[in-house]
């Protein structure tokens, strides 16, 4: 009878002890979460941010000389930046968009969560969403994105700019009555709703154009466009220079405003 008492004993002694064990277990994972820093913010991105490379890729890019091609550097670049999006899916969506999963679990501007059936519908109707075959069968493409801001004024970089393989265009940045400073060529024109030319003979007959979701209603936007339909949409600009400050922290892009 003794040997059972004490049996019982050991076994309420032990439950009791795995009990406040679990518990403070449990309490310091809690204390840990409060207090750990967050890697990421709501975004996305690195909450600290470090644009250089890790040393074996430098090392691999450091006898490269200023203005040659180097095959692989811009999404090395951007997964040493932003490690969470390195290259989910291709440049541009096509009809095999659904299989993209990565991209599929993130809202605008980094993925297409709940745009399916709008995606599904605008490329039903669109009937080149590609680079040329000509700029496909390079092996290393060099691209200059040529911005807004101005400082390109009496420059007399034309010349250059179209030396790219690629030019890319933001927004309604003007080409004509302009070459001289921009240049003549361009491959893409990226845009999004309240950024985009409002006549469509203000684009160019060769260029491609590329819209950049930063909200649904972009989307949205685009497909009205498609179908011919009556344009409405939300302007959300605090959203927008939210996402574009922080490409200036992470020194993917330079603000020359004094402050976005």
């Amino acid at each position: 009878m003794g040997l059972l008492v004490f049996v019982r004993n050991l076994l309420l002694a032990l439950c009791l002890f795995l009990v406040l064990g679990f518990l403070y277990y449990s309490a310091w994972k809690l204390h840990l979460l409060q207090w750990e820093d967050p890697k990421y913010d709501r975004l996305g991105f690195l909450l600290k941010l470090d644009s250089k490379l890790p040393a074996e890729l430098a090392t691999k890019y450091a006898n490269f000389s200023e203005g040659v091609c180097k095959p692989g550097y811009a999404s090395a670049l951007m997964t040493a930046i932003f490690p969470r999006f390195s290259k989910p899916a291709p440049m541009f969506l096509d009809d095999s968009f659904r299989k993209w999963a990565r991209i599929r679990e993130f809202v605008p501007p980094f993925g297409i969560k709940g745009q399916d059936n709008l995606i599904k519908a605008i490329l039903s109707v669109t009937k080149e969403y590609r680079l040329t075959p000509a700029l496909d069968s390079l092996s290393c493409r060099r691209c200059i994105i040529v911005g807004n801001g101005g400082v390109l004024a009496n420059k007399s970089l034309g010349s250059r700019i179209d030396d790219y393989d690629i030019v890319v265009r933001l927004n309604s940045a003007p080409v004509k009555g302009f070459e001289k400073d921009v240049g003549s060529k361009t491959t893409l024109r990226i845009t999004y709703p309240e950024g985009a030319m409002q006549r469509p003979e203000q684009y160019e007959r060769d260029s491609l154009f590329v819209l950049a979701g930063f909200k649904w209603q972009d989307f949205k936007w685009l497909k009205y466009i498609v179908y011919k339909e009556r344009v409405s949409w939300t302007h959300n600009i605090q959203r927008e220079k939210e996402f574009l400050r922080k490409l200036v922290k992470a020194r993917v892009i330079t603000d020359l405003t004094s402050g976005i």
